[in-house]
């Protein structure tokens, strides 16, 4: 039997438990069969000291959402998978509402993975263009 899409999306978001993204309060809204879709609130808690969003819980955002996606269309039986490089070009700021993150494979390799991930705020603006690198390493038997 099938899961349905909602029911998948609470059984990602429930193992965020105690971790970064339920910090930062980033929840998975959304994914597909080449895309995942992450969303982060925009508050103090995420505010440089001058009261914009941080660039470096933009990158937190933006590799939660890659990392997530190379998980999800992975065999985590057969492989673990792990950020090796991530790039952030930050284009505009943001001082309240959500950014949204959307991951989206350029290579999905056995070994490698390269994903495009674009973070929008609450009208669509770009905010920041992210690259992420992933590999998934043989589990020990």
């Amino acid at each position: 039997m099938s899961i349905s899409k909602e029911a998948k999306l609470k059984q990602i978001n429930a193992v965020c438990k105690n971790t970064l993204m339920e910090t930062l309060e980033i929840t998975i809204s959304d994914f597909g069969d080449d895309f995942l879709i992450a969303k982060m609130p925009v508050n103090s808690r995420v505010y440089q000291p001058d009261g914009v969003l941080h660039g470096g819980a933009t990158a937190a955002l933006a590799e939660s959402v890659g990392s997530f996606a190379s998980h999800l269309f992975s065999n985590l039986d057969e492989v673990f998978v792990r950020g090796i490089e991530i790039t952030a070009n930050h284009v505009k700021s943001v001082t309240e509402g959500h950014v949204y993150a959307k991951a989206t494979f350029l290579h999905k390799g056995r070994t490698t993975q390269l994903l495009d991930i674009r973070v929008t705020d609450d009208d669509d603006n770009l905010i920041s263009i992210c690259r992420l690198s992933t590999i998934s390493l043989p589990r020990k038997k």
